[in-house]
């Protein structure tokens, strides 16, 4: 692949195969599946529902996670699946004037060994899945884990009243995680979610619809990223399925009274949508009038407070079920995957279950946690009123896009944050700093976990 470049030394294979236990087949799930299986470990999915399916809009594939699909031999697939963007830009809501451009692509590839491209998130799932199939990953749908053993041994078990045992409990259950709930409930603490005070329209607009638009064909057209802000909302929108999609993500206010359920499959209002955005820019109002009535998506974004620990004995917690990610900086999939590559490695070093659990968590929990609070502090920089705050912030995107230097408030804009969320490989990290990571870990003396804490 073009802009994957590898130095990583590592021989994949396990000392001691492994009875590897998850629970979920999303990206997470099915990540940590086939990068297991690789490295020699017996690995079966329990996945709830009867029928994987294709669901969701765009993601993006950062290069921190593309590096590691890459290592996995499943990025050539994904990058037939995508659309390389070559520029971000940043514009004023009401004028469409432009702030500043981020270049993308190539640049990025080249900077990080890795690239930067968006995908249908059905897309990813499809050859993830397929991937795991490859790799002769035990997956067993209508497999709904109702418990995990209660003093966190590698046993769960099923709706059925089958418990299923093995070495090692990876929990990939999503932002709706059984999980993460019974290990809070083991402290007698409750598992709750709070209400950001926003939500998000996911629409797709099929190529059709724009063809005698020649301003929104250029867009789909172009592989660039398009993020308009504006008060209490803005909008990110970028070309999928190889310019034959667009994809737009609308952040705006959570309606009063309306349920704070997590799901990426509630109904919204077209005429809702419409009025909120009546005062924004001219292109930014026509695209929305082409979205086919009936097929407007809205979830609401709720917030999660970190957890005291993702492990409890032999048990971990992975992707949304430990730090679900509010879209501002498109990390999601790739924090995800990240969790999927450092279990990887460890198991790969170690057959050691407490070890590996506790060095994968001392990689990835402070790491992920960052990210995840970044894309809330991007939210408040994003959504600002008009006025001499919001003036100060052009300011600054225009100064950083400029090449005039300081800090982008768009974090996920900014060349210092995207060395961090971009540029470090948790792989390569595990392996090159193995001998300090078990120091610490036997430093801690491999302390059990104490109260999780949700409040």
């Amino acid at each position: 692949m073009e802009y994957f470049k590898d130095d990583l030394k590592w021989n994949p294979k396990a000392e001691t195969p492994l009875r590897v236990i998850i629970v979920g087949a999303g990206v997470a799930g099915l990540a940590a599946g086939i990068g297991l299986k690789r490295s020699g470990h017996d690995v079966i999915i329990l996945e709830q529902v009867p029928q994987i399916a294709e669901v969701g809009a765009g993601i993006q594939m950062a290069p921190n996670a593309a590096r590691i699909l890459g290592r996995f031999g499943l990025l050539d697939k994904v990058v037939e699946k995508s659309n390389l963007l070559e520029k971000n830009c940043l514009r004023r809501y009401s004028d469409n004037h432009e702030l500043g451009t981020a270049p993308l692509m190539p640049q990025i590839g080249q900077m990080y060994g890795a690239p930067l491209s968006v995908i249908h998130r059905g897309d990813l799932q499809r050859i993830l899945l397929e991937g795991a199939k490859a790799e002769d990953v035990d997956i067993r749908t209508n497999s709904k884990v109702v418990e995990v053993d209660t003093k966190f041994e590698a046993r769960v078990k099923l709706k059925s009243g089958e418990w299923i045992e093995g070495d090692v409990v990876i929990g990939a259950d999503g932002i709706k995680s059984d999980i993460r709930r019974q290990m809070a409930e083991g402290h007698g603490i409750q598992d709750q979610s709070q209400p950001t005070g926003d939500a998000a329209y996911r629409i797709l607009i099929p190529r059709e619809k724009l063809e005698h638009d020649k301003e929104a064909l250029e867009l789909l057209e172009s592989n660039a990223g398009m993020r308009w802000m504006g008060p209490g909302g803005h909008i990110m929108a970028y070309p999928i399925k190889n310019n034959t999609v667009y994809n737009m993500v609308l952040i705006h206010p959570q309606k009063p009274g309306s349920k704070n359920e997590e799901s990426w499959t509630n109904k919204g209002d077209k005429q809702e949508m419409l009025d909120f955005y009546s005062k924004w820019n001219d292109l930014v109002k026509h695209l929305l009038t082409y979205v086919p009535e009936g097929e407007v998506m809205e979830w609401t974004l709720n917030s999660h407070l970190p957890l005291a620990s993702w492990i409890e004995n032999k048990v971990a917690l992975v992707g949304d079920a430990c730090h679900p990610m509010l879209p501002y900086v498109a990390q999601g999939a790739a924090q995800a995957i990240e969790d999927a590559g450092t279990l990887t490695m460890c198991f790969s070093l170690t057959s050691n279950v407490p070890l590996a659990l506790e060095i994968y968590s001392l990689v990835r929990k402070a790491r992920g946690e960052a990210i995840q609070q970044s894309a809330s502090t991007t939210k408040t920089a994003l959504h600002l009123p008009d006025g001499p705050e919001q003036e100060k912030r052009d300011r600054a995107i225009e100064s950083a896009g400029s090449g005039e230097g300081g800090k982008n408030p768009d974090m996920w804009a900014d060349r210092e944050w995207q060395d961090f969320m971009w540029g470090v490989d948790v792989m390569k990290d595990t392996l090159e700093r193995w001998d300090e990571w078990k120091g610490k870990v036997e430093g801690y003396h491999m302390a059990p976990v104490s109260a999780v804490i949700y409040t």
